[in-house]
């Protein structure tokens, strides 16, 4: 029920989800207690805003003060949501409206016409090894450190935490649990295993839901109906009533990471938000960031470890490949060796993966009379060909979206379209590849294509638990949390992929990705195997994964951004500045540099052109400001780039950046 106001006797300062900087003076007839949701009128258009717990601004006229036009019959924000999300706009110095709309306040203003039921669990939880029932009493024991649960691949760190869940919901009737994944894939088969467990399903939070769902599922938290939830970052903004327990699993993912509007990393926020909350945090890994390392080192964070696999299965052996010495046949992809391999694998009925780190047909097209390659008009990027048949394919770019056919002539020789050469391996080529080798076999495996590129139906992933798909080819959407109990060997096809580039983290997210690539093999009774095709088998990564030695990678890692003073170790932010205009942007960019704080704790480098120095049509040119720990960052920054505005020019700001395109 909505209340209508009609005659102002109270002052209010109303924050509305937008990007300004703090809240503004309305008023109300009556008083109305912090965190209130009311309807305002704000620059022509009618939104839900929060009343912000900050004295009234006396100073603006009774004349000019609109009135709160309604009051949303909704509990009001959580003293402690407030402050997260001050927290946040102080952390990312983005606009603290611009934090205010991840709390997804409109949702509030329909009601729901068939409310969200409250969910009866109970659990029937999995008996646990002596091991990760100590693990368990450690993670419920510890309230007030977050906590590292380190744990190999298929040690059961699920089933753990599971315990801990079912441990909260016992000791409050209200207690809400947040459960955060990197990927919206991965919630299928989470959910399957927790409502199994739990005789009841989660609540889910992520973009894919329908806007009715999304209404009925925000609500149900906001009036404490929901108590388990699970879903992508954006949930951490959800405004939970009595948030008890957040749960990051795989938080060295660096799908964590926000890229588009505020810029946060959704595992460091999640720690903040726990703090506000007085809740517990578990941060569940197989391979820990190296920042959550040092905070376990530091002792800011508690490490529970679970170093074996569960029961009988063992981590999996690691061959590297040497593409040098055993290449592929001309124009395949697979070597002899990895191709025998699959054979004698599904001779057993086992299950294959093929993993790329790209998508498409091939990542390049280009000509082969005069060397054109194919870019996007909009990007400083290649396009990437999608499908066999060049007459009939398209060409993508995976930054910007945009699409055109393959032409009939190169745009720089006029050649013919029959002298355009696929170049490197995607997805569909080497799906075509597998599909070959088959080619005369009427017992053919089964086989499946999974790419980011589409979204990858519940069924498909139940289809191959089933074991109703004997080969799997996929890119990174297969290497996070999915078990597949009769899958056995992985091939990496194009390992190398990710460990070039100016990316401080390529190492060890190199590492990490096939790290967990490698535990989908041999969860179960039968012994796994991980071919790694590479071009640099001596490199230390391809060293470390053939004999799972983390410490080595991230000895490595400590050694190099300890040396150069990056992040962990020092503080790092990019301010990336854009527009359609390249010498007004680049002109931008060196007055910011001439600008720069004179500190000898302080180092901007740059500017120079962003590695996508044009996308979606913009140009881009990149500062990046190094800084010492001492410093207080954010202090800076502000002060150096407050009221800093350029005709036609964007200014981004990214503290603590994850990615550098």
């Amino acid at each position: 029920m909505n209340h209508a106001i009609k005659q102002a006797t109270t002052r209010l300062q109303v924050l509305v989800p937008a990007a300004i900087d703090g809240p503004f003076t309305y008023a109300s007839q009556v008083p109305l207690a912090a965190g209130s949701l009311v309807g305002v009128n704000f620059a022509n258009r009618h939104l839900v805003g929060a009343v912000w717990p900050v004295a009234a601004d006396m100073a603006v006229p009774e004349a000019k003060l609109k009135y709160v036009s309604n009051v949303l019959d909704v509990p009001p924000l959580p003293r402690e949501l407030m402050q997260f999300i001050d927290a946040v706009a102080s952390f990312t110095l983005a606009p603290l409206g611009a934090v205010l709309q991840l709390c997804g306040l409109a949702h509030a203003a329909k009601l729901v016409k068939r409310p969200l039921t409250a969910p009866d669990y109970q659990p029937t939880l999995p008996t646990l090894s002596p091991e990760q029932a100590k693990a368990a009493t450690a993670l419920a024991a510890q309230k007030t450190k977050p906590i590292l649960l380190d744990g190999v691949t298929g040690s059961g760190k699920t089933e753990v935490y599971f315990h801990v869940i079912a441990d909260a919901l016992a000791a409050a009737l209200d207690a809400q649990i947040l459960v955060l994944l990197p990927e919206i894939s991965l919630t299928h088969q989470w959910i399957e295993r927790f409502t199994k467990t739990f005789g009841g399903a989660p609540t889910v939070w992520h973009s894919h839901l329908t806007p009715a769902q999304r209404r009925k599922h925000w609500q149900a938290t906001a009036n404490g109906t929901a108590r388990v939830i699970v879903g992508a970052r954006s949930a951490l903004f959800l405004p939970f009533q009595n948030l008890q327990l957040i749960v990051v699993d795989e938080e060295h993912d660096p799908s964590f990471k926000q890229e588009d509007g505020v810029l946060y990393h959704a595992r460091d926020m999640a720690v903040m938000r726990a703090r506000f909350a007085q809740a517990a945090v578990i941060l569940s890994s197989a391979t820990p960031s190296l920042e959550t390392l040092l905070n376990v080192e530091s002792g800011k964070y508690i490490r529970v470890e679970l170093p074996q696999r569960f029961g009988v299965a063992e981590m999996p052996t690691v061959t590297l490949i040497d593409l040098l010495n055993e290449p592929p046949e001309r124009g395949e992809f697979l070597s002899p060796t990895a191709k025998q391999a699959m054979l004698q694998t599904l001779a057993r009925g086992e299950q294959v993966l093929l993993f790329l780190n790209r998508r498409g047909y091939a990542p390049l097209l280009l000509c082969r009379t005069c060397g054109h390659r194919f870019q996007c008009d909009n990007c400083s990027a290649w396009m990437v060909m999608h499908g066999k048949n060049i007459a009939h394919a398209t060409l993508q770019c995976h930054h910007c979206g945009t699409r055109k056919k393959v032409p009939d002539k190169c745009p720089s020789c006029e050649a013919e379209a029959e002298m355009f050469a696929a170049c490197g391996p995607g997805i569909e080529r080497v799906t075509e590849e597998v599909r070959n080798m088959f080619a005369l076999d009427e017992t053919a495996p089964r086989l499946v294509m999974l790419s980011s590129d589409e979204a990858v139906a519940p069924e498909q992933w139940s289809a191959i638990e089933r074991g109703e798909v004997d080969i799997i080819i996929g890119t990174q959407i297969i290497a996070k949390g999915h078990h597949f109990p009769r899958l056995t060997l992985v091939i990496v096809v194009d390992a190398d992929m990710g460990l070039g580039g100016a990316d401080l983290r390529a190492g060890e997210r190199t590492f990490q990705l096939l790290h967990q690539l490698g535990g989908r093999a041999g969860r179960a009774e039968i012994s796994g195997t991980v071919m790694i095709q590479t071009s640099q088998p001596q490199h230390p990564i391809m060293q470390a994964l053939k004999r799972h030695d983390r410490n080595a990678v991230m000895k490595l890692e400590r050694q190099l951004r300890q040396q150069g003073n990056w992040p962990p170790y020092g503080q790092l932010a990019s301010i990336l500045l854009d527009g359609v205009n390249e010498q007004n942007v680049l002109r931008a960019a060196q007055q910011l540099a001439r600008e720069a704080p004179h500190d000898p704790r302080i180092t901007v480098l740059g500017p120079a052109p962003a590695p996508l120095s044009k996308l979606r049509g913009q140009f881009r040119f990149r500062l990046l400001v190094k800084a010492d720990k001492t410093i207080h960052l954010q202090r800076t920054l502000s002060g150096w780039l407050t009221g800093k505005k350029f005709t036609g020019v964007r200014i981004k700001l990214d503290v603590n950046p994850y990615y550098f395109l």
